[in-house]
Parts: structure tokens; C-alpha cells; sequence
């Protein structure tokens, strides 16, 4: 049986047992209301490669939307390219963009539970160039696709996936805007961020435990020294995972769904891609 269990700070994760994600992750769908409620959001599961490594990407968009829209890249949390993340390519497609939720990891690799997660994390985590180069090859795909201007995109990511959009950010790379959902905040060269193009949303759990009030603090002082255009948003009663469903409600255990956190962030990145792509 398959157990949620959320990101950890370090390469080591110890699990947390957060209930089943499979039965919970759909139910997230109803809590939004699409922009076009008419939408017709057809998917596309396609393949691409990363310096001789498969990956398995997942596309969503209205095909009956005419001319190119910006495109938005969704990474995934550390359990990889499960359910969640293709769940919110669709709801982003219902907004009227183009979406493809992309693979860190590599064609197959989906962990089972809390430890294989935190090891296949931990590789990236430890290696951030890794990290910014396949996170790197998904942007670049995206671009590619006809219904995609490659001049706008932005990319959002989910707890390890929030981390990842962050250092794609540092890297320098092409994008518009970048948005963390109780994402890890913290990286080994913070005068990268003297690279930074995107603009730079943080959705976070004030009371998350994985993210303390420390690695906050040297992110706020990062941005502030490169003089990037970014936004800190703290969501009180809010823990890790607070978008996930799949993440129960004990908040004892650090990590905690919460929906009005969810709504709230929901919101505040549609209004994010309104100012950016205006």
C-alpha cells in the first residue's frame, strides 16, 4: 500500500505516513473553478531525452484555442510524475495555457514510498547542477510544442518541485516567472540568483517545518542582494503539502493538507500568470 509522505531538507528523508494518495489525489479537481468552463483540454503523454537519460512528460491544452499561448511547465513533488502533477496540467490547461508536467527523474523511476523518494530526491538535491539541466530539458520541450510562444512560459513546482523551478531560475534560464508551493527554498550558490531573468512567486506554509523560519530568511536576503522582482507569500495554519490532498490533515506530522492555503495559492499564482503575461 502506497504511502504520501513529503519532502524532507536534507538528501536523507525520513518518511512520514500522510494516508493514500491515489483515492484522495482527484478529489483536489473540484475545488478550483476553470476559467473556460467550456475548455475541451485534451492530453498527450510524450518522451523526450536529457543527455541519454528517457524522460516522460505530460501535456495538456484546449486545442480549439487559436494562435500560440504561453506555456507552463509543472514539476512534480518527490514522488515523481504520479497523478498530482498531470491533475493540475489539467486545470492549467482549463485556464486557456498550454501545460506539460515534465520528469526529473527519468522514464520508470516512480517511488514507491517515503524512502525510495527520498533517495531519488536526495540525487538531485545533491547534485544541483543535475537538477537545473533536466529541469532545464523540460523547459525546452515545452517550448517546442506548436501551441506553445516560447517567449512566454513560466514554471511551478510542488515541495522538491518548488526547489527545482527555483534553482531552473538561478541557472539564468529563458522563463518568464517561476512559482514554489512549499518548496525548499535553499541552494549551495545563492549569487546565482544574480542570473535570475524570471520573476519569482513563493506560495509558503508559515508553520512549515521542513522550511524554517531560517532558510526563509536567507532566501528573502538572496533575492534581495541580486535584485530579483519577487513575492513571499505566508499561509497562516499552513504546514508542508499543503496543496496535497493525499496529505491527510494531521498537521502533528509536518505535513498537512490545508484548502484554504490551496485556494489561496491557487488564486495567488492565476494572478502571478495575469501580471507576467500581460
Amino acid at each position: 500500500m502506497k504511502k504520501y509522505g513529503e519532502c524532507r531538507m536534507g538528501n536523507g528523508e525520513r518518511g512520514i505516513s500522510l494516508g493514500l494518495v491515489m483515492a484522495l489525489t482527484f478529489a483536489a479537481a473540484v475545488l478550483f473553478v476553470p476559467a473556460f468552463a467550456s475548455a475541451k483540454v485534451v492530453t498527450e503523454s510524450v518522451t523526450y531525452e536529457h543527455d541519454g537519460t528517457k524522460l516522460e512528460g505530460y501535456f495538456a491544452y484546449d486545442p480549439e484555442l487559436r494562435g500560440k499561448r504561453p506555456g507552463i511547465m509543472i514539476v512534480h513533488d518527490w514522488l515523481g510524475l504520479d497523478d498530482y502533477p498531470k491533475m493540475r496540467a489539467r486545470q492549467i490547461a482549463e485556464l486557456g495555457y498550454v501545460a506539460f508536467a515534465v520528469d526529473i527523474y527519468g522514464a520508470g523511476v516512480r517511488p514507491k514510498n517515503s524512502e525510495e523518494a527520498g533517495k531519488e530526491a536526495g540525487k538531485y538535491r545533491a547534485d544541483r547542477a543535475l537538477m537545473r539541466a533536466r529541469a532545464g530539458a523540460g523547459l525546452a520541450r515545452l517550448k517546442r510544442h506548436p501551441k506553445v510562444d516560447p517567449a512566454w512560459t513560466a514554471a511551478i513546482g510542488y515541495c522538491f518541485g518548488g526547489g527545482v523551478v527555483l534553482e531552473l531560475a538561478r541557472s539564468g534560464a529563458d522563463v518568464t516567472g517561476v512559482v514554489s508551493f512549499h518548496g525548499n527554498l535553499d541552494t549551495p550558490n545563492p549569487d546565482d540568483a544574480k542570473k535570475m531573468h524570471a520573476k519569482v512567486l513563493v506560495l509558503h506554509g508559515a508553520d512549515d517545518p521542513y522550511v524554517p523560519a531560517e532558510q526563509v530568511k536567507a532566501f528573502e536576503d538572496e533575492m534581495r542582494a541580486a535584485g530579483v522582482d519577487w513575492q513571499l507569500v505566508k499561509y497562516g495554519d499552513a504546514v508542508h503539502a499543503f496543496t496535497r490532498v493525499g496529505a491527510g490533515t494531521d498537521k502533528s506530522k509536518g505535513a498537512a493538507y490545508n484548502e484554504r492555503a490551496d485556494r489561496r495559492s491557487w488564486q495567488a499564482m492565476r494572478d502571478f500568470f495575469g501580471e507576467i503575461f500581460k
